[in-house]
């Protein structure tokens, strides 16, 4: 696995709305993966959950995460990011939600009657492959 930054055309790849699923830790160490939604920015990962959900006690119990981003055009063309939750904070007003909502739906987020917190992943290595394939990629 690489070190970042990631290659231009990988972070332009990550910059779309595409689907992605991450992979949390539950205590026993089981890896749990869940669809969701992500916006790269800055080299790091935003994402956002509702604060009741179990991903939340996941990622406040061990930090570690990864996430898979697939091309949504060419699902072979995918990049994998591992990395640790910097910080988990309140969405406060729903600005982060909205802001991944208009990304994917181009209108913000629906459902505002429940309170959300935000997180960013701190990458740490990440793998490529199809038309982001780093040859030089160990392990």
């Amino acid at each position: 696995m690489s070190k970042p930054p990631l290659p231009d055309d990988a972070a332009a790849m990550l910059a779309k709305a595409n689907p992605a699923v991450i992979t949390t830790l539950r205590p026993d160490g089981q890896p749990v993966s869940t669809a969701t939604w992500y916006l790269w920015e800055d080299g790091r990962v935003l994402i956002n959950m509702d604060e009741g959900r179990k991903r939340v006690e996941h990622l406040r119990n061990d930090s570690r995460v990864t996430l898979t981003v697939l091309d949504k055009d060419d699902w072979y063309t995918h990049v994998s990011l591992v990395g640790r939750i910097g910080e988990i904070l309140p969405d406060e007003g729903l600005a982060d939600i909205d802001r991944l909502a208009r990304q994917y739906t181009g209108k913000e987020y629906a459902r505002r009657d429940r309170d959300r917190v935000s997180a960013w992943i701190e990458i740490e290595r990440w793998h490529g492959w199809g038309a982001h394939k780093d040859s030089s990629q160990v392990g």
